[in-house]
């Protein structure tokens, strides 16, 4: 074993203990520490015996035994227990040396903790990490940001241990400073949020309007993962539908339809508001969870409330082929919303985002890995100003062929009864994106008749306000705050 260690790890939870062995099989020698002690004893001698991990029992220990600039990475709850043992860290840390936040934190708490250490000498490194369990030890997608400076002194561990493309290229590069690392994975999340919510859709589609068995599904599902929707979570899926309970039944028909969250769906859409950015598709796919947790509620409302009893008539495979349609198309208009909120923040911001670079970061290791990224960071190599994926010509031409597909879908799923906040709300944008003119002419009447908000008029330059006075009662007047 070397004589100190090349990074310490605090933490010793699932993503942690993955991500020591991963590191320690990379030819690295990590120190460990867990406030609760006997986790560090059970861990060196159970998974990390005869491993080159240091086990140690204090912070001063842990210190003790690393390299210079010390790399100490926290893997604990966000929020508070960072800022907890960034405090403790400190007397023990010399100018240089480098504290690193792989936890799911809100961007701002990296942005405050960077300029904070940064302002005692040290450096900071917040960084997005996805990929679960078995991509913490087999290779997940990094997403680093914070001080510039630390990063020649992580880029080798990071890049070595994280999911790698088909040529080699690691799933793993610098995203720019503060929290931008943190903001991307936010975004990453609430992508996830919005990929999940459409398979479920397409899954109750098949189950309550097709009356499709869940064998049946996992057939669908198997076959849509070896073509353009080959993806990790539609691979989970196919073999979650298999899946079978102790009495031979599918296993998913027994779980309890309530959805947890951690969060971060919620930041990514609370962030789109913040920015002024129509993030539709991810903000229903956090409303619906959050809809799924009224369970009570639910149960007593069905027992009063009646709608239509789910009937198809028609050919089911075609039927099929339109719901995989629907389902492409409403993945495309999640991953062009959300580039566009990661556009904004960087002008916000002052982050110099590589778009392309960001979808190979996502190819490999993380939860949304697929292969519909590599033609994402195809378009932004080719045009790294690119406003929206959807223009694209590739993405264009999906979507133009997916839209009878797709507007039968939501049709049917409306007249039957079927809820599909995603497909739904992702047809109206591509809707409302391709419209030239929107009925917010009306919109900009009505707040100029109640609060002189003022408006622009066609027939005259952008920048130009008028106010009428509707009612011959009120002035001449007109409001200073003009938001489009």
């Amino acid at each position: 074993m070397k004589e100190k260690a090349d990074i310490g790890l605090i933490g010793l939870a699932v993503m942690g203990e993955n991500l020591v062995l991963n590191m320690e099989s990379k030819g690295y020698t990590v120190a460990v520490f867990n406030r609760s002690t006997d986790k560090v004893e059970n861990f060196v001698n159970g998974r990390g015996k005869g491993k080159n991990i240091i086990g140690t029992y204090s912070l001063q220990e842990l210190v003790g035994s690393l390299k210079s600039p010390r790399k100490v990475m926290l893997m604990v709850k966000a929020g508070k227990p960072v800022d907890d043992f960034i405090e403790l860290l400190i007397p023990h840390l010399e100018p240089g040396d480098i504290i690193i936040d792989g936890g799911n934190t809100h961007f701002p708490d990296t942005n405050r903790r960077t300029a904070y250490l940064e302002s005692k000498g040290f450096l900071y490194i917040g960084t997005g990490v996805s990929g679960g369990e078995e991509g913490a030890l087999k290779g997940p997608s990094i997403m680093p940001g914070g001080s510039k400076a630390a990063w020649p002194h992580v880029k080798n561990i990071f890049q070595d241990i994280s999911a790698k493309v088909e040529d080699g290229t690691p799933c793993c590069d610098w995203v720019g400073e503060n929290g931008a690392g943190h903001f991307v994975k936010m975004v990453h999340n609430g992508i996830e949020y919005g990929d999940m919510q459409l398979i479920c859709e397409a899954y109750q589609v098949m189950k309550d309007y097709l009356g499709m068995s869940a064998d049946e599904m996992h057939e669908v599902f198997k076959e849509w993962n070896k073509g353009e929707l080959d993806s990790y979570l539609i691979e989970i899926t196919r073999d979650i539908l298999a899946y079978k309970d102790e009495d031979g039944s599918p296993l998913v028909d027994k779980i309890l339809d309530t959805a947890g969250q951690k969060g971060t769906g919620k930041w990514t859409a609370v962030s789109a508001l913040d920015q002024g950015v129509p993030l539709t598709l991810i903000g229903e796919a956090v409303f619906a969870r959050c809809l799924s947790a009224q369970k009570d509620e639910r149960v007593e409302a069905s027992k009063i409330l009646s709608g239509p009893k789910p009937a198809f008539t028609g050919d089911r495979k075609a039927f099929i082929e339109d719901l995989r349609k629907a389902l492409l198309a409403s993945k495309i208009v999640s991953y062009a919303q959300g580039y566009v909120l990661m556009k904004a923040a960087a002008e916000e911001y002052g982050w110099k985002l590589n778009f392309g670079g960001i979808a190979l970061m996502w190819r490999g290791g993380c939860i949304i890995r697929s292969i519909f990224l590599g033609k994402i960071k195809e378009a932004f190599d080719k045009d790294p100003n690119l406003v929206n994926l959807m223009v694209v010509e590739y993405f264009r031409g999906k979507l133009q062929d997916a839209a009878p597909g797709w507007r039968n879908v939501v049709a049917q799923a409306i007249t039957n009864g079927i809820p599909t906040p995603a497909f739904s709300t992702a047809l109206a944008y591509f809707d409302g994106y391709r419209t030239e003119r929107l009925p917010a002419n009306l919109l900009q009447a009505q707040r100029d008749y109640f609060g002189a908000h003022t408006y622009e008029r066609i027939d005259k330059p952008r920048g130009e306000f008028f106010h009428t006075n509707w009612t011959g009662r009120g002035g001449t007047t007109a409001s200073t705050t003009y938001n489009v």
